[in-house]
Protein backbone atom coordinates (compact mmCIF):
# COMPACT_ATOMS: atom_id res chain seq x y z
CA UNK A 1 0.00 0.00 0.00
CA UNK A 2 1.77 3.34 -1.04
CA UNK A 3 2.18 6.51 1.34
CA UNK A 4 0.19 8.29 -0.50
CA UNK A 5 -2.82 5.94 -0.34
CA UNK A 6 -2.74 6.40 3.70
CA UNK A 7 -2.10 10.17 3.47
CA UNK A 8 -5.21 11.17 1.07
CA UNK A 9 -8.66 10.23 1.53
CA UNK A 10 -9.62 11.76 -1.76
CA UNK A 11 -7.35 13.57 -4.43
CA UNK A 12 -8.22 16.98 -4.91
CA UNK A 13 -6.01 19.89 -7.42
CA UNK A 14 -5.16 21.33 -3.96
CA UNK A 15 -3.51 17.87 -2.81
CA UNK A 16 -1.56 17.72 -6.12
CA UNK A 17 0.18 21.10 -5.23
CA UNK A 18 0.62 20.22 -1.44
CA UNK A 19 2.57 17.19 -2.84
CA UNK A 20 4.68 18.75 -4.59
CA UNK A 21 5.63 21.55 -2.27
CA UNK A 22 6.23 18.72 0.21
CA UNK A 23 8.25 16.69 -2.94
CA UNK A 24 6.20 13.85 -2.52
CA UNK A 25 5.82 12.56 -6.38
CA UNK A 26 2.36 12.31 -8.20
CA UNK A 27 1.39 9.12 -9.69
CA UNK A 28 -1.04 9.25 -13.09
CA UNK A 29 -2.28 6.67 -14.96
CA UNK A 30 -5.24 6.51 -17.74
CA UNK A 31 -8.39 5.02 -18.01
CA UNK A 32 -11.17 4.43 -20.14
CA UNK A 33 -13.70 2.92 -18.67
CA UNK A 34 -15.26 1.17 -15.15
CA UNK A 35 -13.54 -1.91 -14.57
CA UNK A 36 -10.41 -0.61 -15.33
CA UNK A 37 -10.78 2.60 -13.53
CA UNK A 38 -12.22 0.51 -10.34
CA UNK A 39 -8.43 -1.63 -10.34
CA UNK A 40 -7.02 1.77 -10.99
CA UNK A 41 -8.01 3.62 -8.33
CA UNK A 42 -7.88 1.02 -5.64
CA UNK A 43 -4.19 0.30 -6.28
CA UNK A 44 -3.58 4.01 -5.15
CA UNK A 45 -3.08 6.36 -8.23
CA UNK A 46 -3.33 9.36 -7.71
CA UNK A 47 -4.68 11.39 -10.86
CA UNK A 48 -6.43 9.40 -13.50
CA UNK A 49 -6.74 10.97 -16.82
CA UNK A 50 -9.38 9.76 -19.29
CA UNK A 51 -7.06 10.66 -21.83
CA UNK A 52 -7.82 11.48 -25.69
CA UNK A 53 -5.53 8.27 -26.12
CA UNK A 54 -8.81 6.21 -26.43
CA UNK A 55 -8.96 7.00 -29.82
CA UNK A 56 -6.26 4.86 -30.18
CA UNK A 57 -6.06 2.58 -27.49
CA UNK A 58 -10.48 1.91 -27.53
CA UNK A 59 -10.75 2.78 -30.84
CA UNK A 60 -7.89 1.92 -32.92
CA UNK A 61 -7.40 4.88 -34.54
CA UNK A 62 -3.92 6.12 -35.74
CA UNK A 63 -4.06 9.20 -34.02
CA UNK A 64 -5.98 10.79 -31.27
CA UNK A 65 -7.77 13.02 -33.61
CA UNK A 66 -11.46 11.10 -34.06
CA UNK A 67 -12.61 10.84 -31.09
CA UNK A 68 -15.69 13.37 -30.19
CA UNK A 69 -16.80 15.21 -27.44
CA UNK A 70 -19.44 12.98 -26.62
CA UNK A 71 -17.10 10.11 -27.05
CA UNK A 72 -14.93 11.27 -24.11
CA UNK A 73 -17.82 11.91 -22.09
CA UNK A 74 -19.02 8.09 -22.29
CA UNK A 75 -15.56 6.98 -21.19
CA UNK A 76 -15.06 9.37 -18.60
CA UNK A 77 -18.57 9.12 -16.84
CA UNK A 78 -17.71 5.00 -16.46
CA UNK A 79 -14.61 6.13 -14.77
CA UNK A 80 -16.11 8.58 -12.90
CA UNK A 81 -18.33 5.79 -11.46
CA UNK A 82 -15.70 3.62 -10.64
CA UNK A 83 -13.06 6.01 -8.58
CA UNK A 84 -13.34 6.54 -4.81
CA UNK A 85 -9.89 8.46 -4.15
CA UNK A 86 -8.42 9.41 -7.19
CA UNK A 87 -8.76 12.75 -8.83
CA UNK A 88 -9.94 12.44 -12.65
CA UNK A 89 -8.88 14.67 -15.19
CA UNK A 90 -10.56 14.52 -18.85
CA UNK A 91 -8.91 15.50 -22.26
CA UNK A 92 -10.88 18.15 -24.17
CA UNK A 93 -10.74 16.31 -27.51
CA UNK A 94 -9.13 18.00 -30.94
CA UNK A 95 -11.67 21.13 -32.46
CA UNK A 96 -13.81 21.15 -29.36
CA UNK A 97 -11.54 24.38 -27.83
CA UNK A 98 -9.02 25.71 -30.25
CA UNK A 99 -10.63 28.14 -32.36
CA UNK A 100 -13.30 29.52 -29.94
CA UNK A 101 -13.19 30.00 -26.36
CA UNK A 102 -17.20 30.10 -25.97
CA UNK A 103 -17.43 26.86 -27.59
CA UNK A 104 -14.34 25.90 -25.19
CA UNK A 105 -16.43 26.90 -21.97
CA UNK A 106 -19.06 24.81 -23.45
CA UNK A 107 -17.03 21.96 -24.14
CA UNK A 108 -15.54 21.63 -20.36
CA UNK A 109 -19.19 22.57 -18.83
CA UNK A 110 -20.50 19.34 -20.85
CA UNK A 111 -17.86 17.50 -19.81
CA UNK A 112 -17.58 18.29 -16.09
CA UNK A 113 -21.66 17.89 -15.93
CA UNK A 114 -22.73 15.20 -17.88
CA UNK A 115 -19.38 13.20 -16.40
CA UNK A 116 -19.00 14.02 -13.05
CA UNK A 117 -15.12 14.68 -13.37
CA UNK A 118 -13.22 16.85 -11.50
CA UNK A 119 -11.16 18.41 -13.95
CA UNK A 120 -10.20 19.00 -17.65
CA UNK A 121 -6.78 19.18 -20.03
CA UNK A 122 -6.20 21.23 -23.01
CA UNK A 123 -2.98 20.86 -25.33
CA UNK A 124 -1.11 24.04 -26.21
CA UNK A 125 0.20 27.54 -24.66
CA UNK A 126 -0.34 31.03 -25.91
CA UNK A 127 -2.61 30.12 -28.72
CA UNK A 128 -5.14 28.70 -26.17
CA UNK A 129 -4.86 31.18 -23.72
CA UNK A 130 -8.37 32.94 -24.13
CA UNK A 131 -9.57 29.35 -24.20
CA UNK A 132 -8.08 28.77 -20.59
CA UNK A 133 -9.40 31.80 -18.86
CA UNK A 134 -12.57 31.28 -20.06
CA UNK A 135 -13.30 27.35 -18.32
CA UNK A 136 -10.79 29.05 -15.39
CA UNK A 137 -13.53 31.77 -15.09
CA UNK A 138 -16.34 29.28 -15.02
CA UNK A 139 -14.69 27.74 -12.04
CA UNK A 140 -13.14 24.73 -14.11
CA UNK A 141 -9.82 23.69 -12.92
CA UNK A 142 -7.33 22.87 -16.47
CA UNK A 143 -4.24 21.07 -16.26
CA UNK A 144 -1.87 22.35 -19.65
CA UNK A 145 0.04 19.98 -22.23
CA UNK A 146 2.99 21.39 -23.36
CA UNK A 147 5.79 19.75 -25.57
CA UNK A 148 4.81 16.92 -27.64
CA UNK A 149 1.18 17.72 -28.28
CA UNK A 150 -0.37 14.67 -30.54
CA UNK A 151 -3.07 16.49 -31.29
CA UNK A 152 -1.19 18.88 -33.39
CA UNK A 153 0.61 15.76 -34.81
CA UNK A 154 -0.46 16.83 -38.59
CA UNK A 155 1.70 19.86 -38.08
CA UNK A 156 4.40 18.60 -36.73
CA UNK A 157 4.66 15.42 -38.86
CA UNK A 158 6.56 13.73 -36.62
CA UNK A 159 5.90 12.45 -32.43
CA UNK A 160 9.92 12.90 -32.37
CA UNK A 161 11.23 14.98 -28.96
CA UNK A 162 9.86 18.35 -28.64
CA UNK A 163 12.19 21.43 -27.72
CA UNK A 164 15.38 20.06 -28.57
CA UNK A 165 17.12 23.58 -29.45
CA UNK A 166 16.75 26.63 -27.09
CA UNK A 167 14.43 28.50 -29.20
CA UNK A 168 11.51 25.94 -28.57
CA UNK A 169 13.12 25.39 -24.99
CA UNK A 170 12.04 28.88 -24.03
CA UNK A 171 8.90 29.08 -25.46
CA UNK A 172 7.98 26.03 -23.82
CA UNK A 173 9.26 27.52 -20.67
CA UNK A 174 7.60 31.13 -20.55
CA UNK A 175 3.84 29.15 -22.15
CA UNK A 176 4.24 26.78 -18.42
CA UNK A 177 4.78 30.11 -16.87
CA UNK A 178 2.47 31.72 -18.68
CA UNK A 179 -0.08 28.69 -17.84
CA UNK A 180 0.86 28.96 -14.08
CA UNK A 181 0.29 31.87 -14.18
CA UNK A 182 -3.44 32.38 -15.84
CA UNK A 183 -4.10 29.71 -13.11
CA UNK A 184 -3.85 26.01 -14.25
CA UNK A 185 -3.16 23.81 -11.18
CA UNK A 186 -1.07 21.65 -13.26
CA UNK A 187 0.94 21.31 -16.52
CA UNK A 188 1.76 17.91 -18.80
CA UNK A 189 5.34 17.83 -20.41
CA UNK A 190 5.39 15.27 -23.13
CA UNK A 191 8.60 13.74 -24.53
CA UNK A 192 11.55 16.83 -24.21
CA UNK A 193 14.90 16.51 -22.80
CA UNK A 194 14.60 15.65 -18.92
CA UNK A 195 17.21 18.95 -18.21
CA UNK A 196 14.26 20.69 -19.98
CA UNK A 197 11.45 18.93 -18.03
CA UNK A 198 13.43 19.50 -14.79
CA UNK A 199 13.97 23.24 -15.28
CA UNK A 200 10.22 23.80 -15.78
CA UNK A 201 9.91 22.10 -12.06
CA UNK A 202 12.08 24.08 -10.65
CA UNK A 203 10.38 27.20 -11.75
CA UNK A 204 6.65 26.64 -11.22
CA UNK A 205 5.05 26.14 -8.10
CA UNK A 206 2.20 23.86 -9.82
CA UNK A 207 3.11 19.86 -10.17
CA UNK A 208 4.95 19.19 -13.45
CA UNK A 209 3.81 15.80 -14.49
CA UNK A 210 6.24 14.38 -17.21
CA UNK A 211 5.63 11.54 -20.05
CA UNK A 212 9.17 11.14 -21.70
CA UNK A 213 10.50 13.82 -19.83
CA UNK A 214 13.11 12.34 -17.04
CA UNK A 215 12.64 12.07 -13.45
CA UNK A 216 13.18 15.48 -12.51
CA UNK A 217 9.46 16.25 -12.60
CA UNK A 218 6.87 16.23 -9.93
CA UNK A 219 5.15 12.97 -10.93
CA UNK A 220 4.28 10.90 -14.17
CA UNK A 221 1.78 9.59 -16.44
CA UNK A 222 1.73 6.35 -18.66
CA UNK A 223 -0.91 5.09 -20.61
CA UNK A 224 -2.63 2.25 -18.89
CA UNK A 225 -2.26 -0.41 -21.55
CA UNK A 226 0.83 -0.01 -22.28
CA UNK A 227 2.49 -0.12 -19.57
CA UNK A 228 0.30 -3.05 -18.61
CA UNK A 229 2.21 -4.75 -21.98
CA UNK A 230 -1.41 -4.65 -23.34
CA UNK A 231 0.14 -3.30 -26.56
CA UNK A 232 2.87 -4.45 -27.87
CA UNK A 233 3.78 -2.13 -31.53
CA UNK A 234 4.20 1.01 -29.42
CA UNK A 235 7.86 0.78 -27.80
CA UNK A 236 9.25 4.31 -26.98
CA UNK A 237 11.79 4.40 -24.36
CA UNK A 238 10.09 6.39 -21.62
CA UNK A 239 7.87 3.24 -21.48
CA UNK A 240 8.19 0.50 -18.95
CA UNK A 241 5.92 -2.54 -19.08
CA UNK A 242 5.29 -3.51 -15.36
CA UNK A 243 3.16 -6.95 -17.35
CA UNK A 244 2.95 -8.35 -20.69
CA UNK A 245 -0.62 -8.68 -20.61
CA UNK A 246 -0.74 -9.31 -24.63
CA UNK A 247 0.95 -13.06 -23.93
CA UNK A 248 -0.31 -13.75 -20.85
CA UNK A 249 -4.61 -13.12 -22.62
CA UNK A 250 -3.26 -14.58 -25.89
CA UNK A 251 -2.22 -17.43 -24.23
CA UNK A 252 -5.65 -17.87 -21.83
CA UNK A 253 -7.73 -16.82 -24.66
CA UNK A 254 -6.10 -19.69 -26.86
CA UNK A 255 -6.74 -22.28 -23.73
CA UNK A 256 -10.17 -21.19 -23.13
CA UNK A 257 -10.75 -21.62 -27.57
CA UNK A 258 -8.71 -25.70 -26.94
CA UNK A 259 -10.90 -26.22 -23.50
CA UNK A 260 -14.85 -25.60 -25.55
CA UNK A 261 -13.64 -27.52 -28.13
CA UNK A 262 -12.26 -30.76 -26.68
CA UNK A 263 -15.26 -30.15 -24.02
CA UNK A 264 -13.46 -29.89 -21.22
CA UNK A 265 -15.31 -26.45 -20.29
CA UNK A 266 -17.57 -26.55 -18.73
CA UNK A 267 -17.01 -29.72 -16.50
CA UNK A 268 -19.46 -31.11 -14.55
CA UNK A 269 -18.59 -28.74 -11.07
CA UNK A 270 -19.31 -25.77 -13.83
CA UNK A 271 -22.99 -26.75 -14.83
CA UNK A 272 -26.33 -26.80 -13.13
Amino acid sequence: MSVAKNDYKRITVKTLVDMKAKGEKISMLTAYDYTMAKIVDGAGIDVILVGDSASNVMAGHETTLPITLDQMIYHASGVVRAISRSLVVVDLPFGSYQSDPKEALRSAIRIMKESGAHAVKLEGGCEIKESIKRILNAGIPVMGHLGLTPQSIYKFGTYTVRAKEDTEANELIENAKMLERIGCFAVVVEKIPAKLAKEVARQLTIPVIGIGAGNGVDGQVLVLHDMLGMTHEFNPRFLRRYMNLFDDMTTAIEKYVSDVKSVEFPNENEQY
